[in-house]
């Protein structure tokens, strides 16, 4: 018997690690119309960006049903004891209540539902991190205790390549939209408290990344850096670049690159690139 971790879709972990480290995954939705699609079960990333280029109208999304944990965590107790389920923050979805109902219903093991107050690959991170704390023999209370550590020591940094892309979603009024494309204004943002707010203003893609870059940079000169993930919103080539361009001068820090998948690349919007990172 042993410690299962699960978090949700919008981790984004890239298949092979999720492999590697055991960990089980329960999938939001986008929604088009009428049509319902779990992302990386009914619609991969790139059908996605395909899709929304075709439509006017954005997709709404969805978190997953509390049935869809309940069967989860009943299978799960057939070989383990304790569940760690680790998901998107609270204040971007009902993920987390879900996971947490369903833990209330399945008796027989033992649920911690687990508030990363992230989202994409930064929220992998804690799972991935709980994953190699359960494999060294950690109880559930002294991965939670480490995951709150890593979780207040996690930098994390978007830029929003297409300011129309917010304005469809509702997050931007229609004259910022025109007035940031005007003046090529891209903006960065950051995760605090568990909301996604804007960090800093900055013109060009260019200056914005290299902004991100040097934070990075930095905290690699003058703290001891765990891991990096390097996402993109469908450029993978562009996540690689950045990736390889660190790794070149800081060769011994594990890195990761991974991708705004559907859910969370209908709030960013195609083009974008995110930087995440924590310190020991």
């Amino acid at each position: 018997m042993s410690i299962a971790i699960v978090t949700d879709s919008t981790a984004y972990i890239p298949k092979d690690l999720r492999e590697k480290h055991n960990i089980y995954t329960v999938s939001l939705s986008v929604i088009f119309g009428t049509e319902t699609y779990r992302e990386e079960i009914d619609i991969t990333t790139e059908q996605f960006y395909e899709k929304v280029a075709r439509n006017e109208e954005l997709p709404s999304t969805s978190q997953p049903a509390i049935g869809e944990f309940v069967e989860l965590f009943e299978k799960l107790k057939e070989t383990h004891d304790t569940i760690i389920s680790i998901h998107l923050s609270r204040k971007f979805s009902g993920t987390y209540d879900a996971a947490e109902s369903a833990g209330n219903m399945v008796d027989g093991v033992d649920v911690h539902v687990y508030d990363s107050e992230l989202s994409c690959t930064p929220q992998g991170l804690l799972a991935i991190a709980a994953s190699e704390m359960a494999c060294a023999g950690k109880n559930a209370t002294e991965i939670i205790a480490a995951l709150d550590d890593i979780k207040a020591k996690t930098r994390t940094y978007f830029m929003v390549d297409d300011l129309s892309h917010l304005h469809r979603g509702g997050r931007l009024n229609r004259a910022q939209a025109i007035l940031g494309s005007v003046l090529n204004i891209k903006p960065i943002l950051h995760i605090e408290e568990g909301l996604i707010v804007p960090f800093e203003k900055i013109r060009t893609r260019k200056k914005a990344i290299n902004r991100i870059m040097s934070m990075l940079e930095d905290d690699s000169k003058n703290k001891q850096v765990a891991r990096v993930v390097f996402i993109h919103a469908n450029n993978e080539r562009a996540a690689i670049e950045l990736r390889d361009q660190y790794h070149t001068k800081f060769p011994n820090v594990e890195t990761i690159v991974s991708y705004f998948g559907p859910v969370i690349g209908t709030h960013l919007g195609e083009g974008s690139v995110g930087v995440a990172w924590y310190t020991t």
